[in-house]
């Protein structure tokens, strides 16, 4: 039996709760509080916080809205719970990094840049004569306000016949057009100009000027009919051929193409440049013919947030002009909570591409803030993610004030200080996957010092500094520079070969730019991995075991078993993505879509294969007991057991073990991984292959997301690869990690305009000292004292 909720209960009491890994959970949590979920990744937190909290309070909210309105929501399942009492409405703020778009912007995610519009709509200066305009003809993402040429892009993407061609002494059928894609496609393109006349053998040189500019730069697509060249062993029959000049191909692809490795070749071949016709300001004239304050829009927008809130105070008229006096103080106040998230050197221009994780969760804090909500409970997932020890301090200012404001603070979090900053914990485990789901503490935080069980008690409480680890000393030098790109002024770097670096500084310092710098082109950089957050694929088919190659190996043994050869059954037979051995009803999806009436569509399990995604004769094929859809259910930890004595997967899954991922399911699809899981893949993946010459690796804050006892593993295996030979490279702000690198570069002194210089760089040690450096005294705190000495 439990208390029964009282009137205005205090605590949220979740009973029951099995979503995920989640063992029957009992938990009552305090509202109006900061309250951190703490626990090893997979421990089941997330599923605790979001999951099942997140999850009821919104399935309550699209409850009580009418059925009309309630189809046009993306509705979330009811979570796996008994009952949750004294459960406020929720916001979520997820670590969810959006698809790049270069039209987002700093304007846009935080709406500034709709306030502006208005501002320039109402209160701007026209031309004499001139009509007044909508707010959407300031906006270069609608039609309205879009220039004309380049698309409301800003800048044009052209290509000339050097780019195209880069080697004139071949002929067209030996590769002279080096933009044109391989395989069947660049054959085809060769055979259609062959078929239409052209000397598809001869050097591109001596190719007349006239047939050089069609072939490269026509807008005409002629379609013929090609006759191939017969092959011995193919039949070959005639078809309709279209031809698509090497411009059109290069511009098509660059637009178009959703492979960012067919973009990235294409972009080879292109210039870009400042549309001509806008100047690269992205609007039609007459939106940048009004100005305000003496300015356009567009050069309102490319100011830092501090000098634009100063020239909006300044202009504001102190009386008269009623509109503009209000839509100016609205503006300077909501880029206040910006600025004092440490984001004023942003522009409302900057495009979100270009931005660091820490600084787009900063940007949807803020606008949160503004927001003016009450006796709501945030779920937070990682905010301290992607930030620097100094910005961390004011992200703390932050959920104070949303705590301050009457409502409840929930963190999945990770960062010890966020942690000691909380005013309740409820800490997940003891371990991940099946050996996790318990609540192990509920309470304030230093309650938690007497559960031995935890795995966060020893870092929170018993925390030791690293033991002294012997400086590796440098092999070689990598140098990079002058680099000249966002906040980087012609920077020239030189990173240590043949140990672990670290980079640091504040969020917006240039470090990610500054090691993006780092190619296979620069003199003794060999082979160059990057290790990267971005998923391993994009949808449920793709999952752990097809990205590691793991799937390869299962669905060999499937085909060597006795039942698979009885039944002439072939390695396609256990793929779910190849008509064959798949459920046809739902396509090897594992579930199928529900039409329903005067409600949006919804999912359920296939109820042919109920959720198996292969067809029953699939299954019927056993590897010692268990069909191909139970090997991909199994955990890694588990699969590591059930594949011990073949070595091919043993390898693979040792890897895996390797950097803490044992809790995961073969079969997890990517969709449900998040970015540090991903990029941990991707590193098991590489670790697993046979050891190469040395290779530089360099990894984008590889911590997010881990738990301290989950980096003490990552950092077993990067302190590996050097000792093996290889150069590692992380862009890191978990000081704990820099304090056992071999050396270290600081970025800075602050974010912006401020920062993307080299303001330390050396061992440790030295960095710790540095005068100019706002890494320096977090640095000099996890080196305890033997870094003070």
């Amino acid at each position: 039996m439990h208390d029964s909720p009282r009137p205005h209960d205090p605590y949220v009491r979740v009973r029951g709760a099995r979503e995920h890994n989640l063992a029957g959970v009992d938990v009552d949590i305090p509202r109006d509080a900061l309250v951190a979920f703490t626990g090893v990744s997979g421990s089941g937190k997330s599923s605790l916080a979001f999951g099942t909290i997140y999850a009821e309070a919104q399935r309550r909210y699209f409850e009580s809205v009418a059925p009309y309105a309630r189809r046009l929501i993306h509705q979330v399942g009811a979570p796996a719970v008994g009952e949750i009492s004294g459960l406020p409405p929720a916001v979520s703020l997820e670590q969810r990094r959006s698809s790049p778009n270069a039209r987002s912007s700093v304007g846009t995610v935080t709406t500034l840049s709709n306030s502006l519009r208005m501002l320039y709509s109402r209160a701007g200066r026209y031309p004499e004569g001139a009509a007044r305009l909508d707010s959407d003809a300031f906006s270069p993402n609608t039609a309205a306000g879009a220039c004309p040429s380049c698309h409301g892009i800003g800048r044009i993407h052209e290509t000339s016949e050097e780019l195209l061609v880069p080697d004139p002494d071949l002929s067209i059928r030996q590769g002279a057009i080096a933009a044109w894609p391989g395989a069947w496609q660049g054959k085809n393109l060769r055979d259609v100009l062959d078929t239409l006349g052209y000397d598809v053998d001869r050097p591109w040189r001596e190719l007349t000027a006239k047939d050089r500019e069609w072939i490269l730069f026509t807008e005409e697509q002629p379609v013929v009919t090609v006759h191939p060249v017969r092959e011995a062993d193919r039949i070959q029959r005639p078809y309709q051929g279209t031809y698509m000049s090497a411009r059109r191909y290069v511009l098509r692809t660059f637009a178009d193409s959703k492979s960012t490795t067919l973009r990235a070749k294409a972009e080879r071949f292109l210039t870009s440049a400042p549309c001509p016709v806008c100047g690269g300001s992205r609007l039609r004239p007459e939106a940048l013919a009004v100005t305000f304050a003496g300015r356009t829009i567009a050069e309102l927008a490319a100011l830092p947030l501090t000098v634009l809130a100063g020239l909006l105070s300044a202009a504001a008229p102190a009386d008269g002009e009623e509109t503009a006096r209000v839509l100016t103080e609205d503006l300077v106040a909501r880029i206040a909570t910006v600025t004092e998230l440490g984001l004023g050197y942003l522009s409302l221009d900057r495009a979100t591409p270009t931005l660091s994780n820490g600084e787009l969760q900063r940007l949807r804090l803020a606008t949160q803030l503004r927001s003016g909500l009450f006796g709501v409970v945030y779920v937070l997932d990682e905010p301290s993610a992607g930030l620097h020890p100094a910005d961390t301090e004011a992200l703390l200012v932050v959920l104070d004030r949303l705590k301050a404001a009457g409502n409840s603070v929930f963190v999945v979090e990770h960062h010890l200080d966020v942690v000691r900053h909380a005013d309740w914990l409820v800490d997940v485990g003891p371990h991940a996957g099946v050996h996790g789901g318990h609540v192990l503490y509920s309470g304030p935080p230093q309650g938690l010092a007497a559960v031995e069980t935890s795995a966060t008690r020893r870092f929170l409480f018993d925390r030791e500094a690293a033991p002294a680890r012997p400086v590796r000393a440098p092999a070689g030098w990598l140098r990079t520079g002058p680099v000249t790109r966002h906040n980087l002024r012609a920077v020239d770097a030189a990173f240590p070969v043949g140990v672990l670096t670290a980079v640091t500084g504040v969020s917006g310092s240039g470090k990610s730019t500054l090691v993006g710098a780092l190619t296979e082109e620069l003199s003794g950089v060999g082979r160059l991995v990057t290790v990267d957050q971005r998923p391993i694929g994009r949808t449920p088919r793709s999952n752990l075991a097809t990205y590691t190659g793991l799937f390869d190996v299962v669905r060999k043994l499937f085909t060597e078993t006795e039942e698979a050869k009885a039944r002439g059954y072939k390695a396609g037979r256990f793929s779910f993505n190849v008509p064959g051995g798949r459920c046809e009803t739902c396509q090897g999806e594992g579930f199928v879509s529900v039409e329903l009436l005067f409600l949006p569509s919804t999912y359920a399990p296939c109820p042919d294969c109920h959720g198996a995604r292969y067809n029953p004769e699939t299954l019927q094929v056993r590897l010692r007991d268990l069909t191909i859809a139970e090997v991909l259910d199994l955990t890694v930890e588990s699969a590591a057991e059930f594949f011990g004595d073949t070595p091919t997967a043993a390898r693979s899954l040792r890897t895996l073990l390797d950097v803490g991922l044992g809790y995961l399911r073969l079969g997890q699809p990517a969709t449900e991984l998040s970015g540090g899981e991903a990029q941990r893949i991707k590193l098991a993946s590489e670790l697993q292959r046979p050891r190469r010459s040395p290779t530089l690796y360099v990894l984008d804050e590889p911590t997010t997301g881990l738990h301290p006892a989950d980096v003490e593993v990552l950092m077993r295996q990067l302190h590996g690869l050097v000792d093996a030979g290889h150069s590692v490279i992380v862009v890191e702000h978990d000081m704990d990690v820099v304090a056992t690198a071999d050396w270290v570069l600081d970025l800075g002194p602050g974010g912006g305009d401020e920062g993307g210089r080299v303001v330390a760089e050396g061992p440790p040690d030295r960095v710790a000292r540095a005068a100019e450096s706002r890494t320096a005294p977090y640095l000099l705190r996890s080196l305890g004292p033997a870094g003070r000495s």
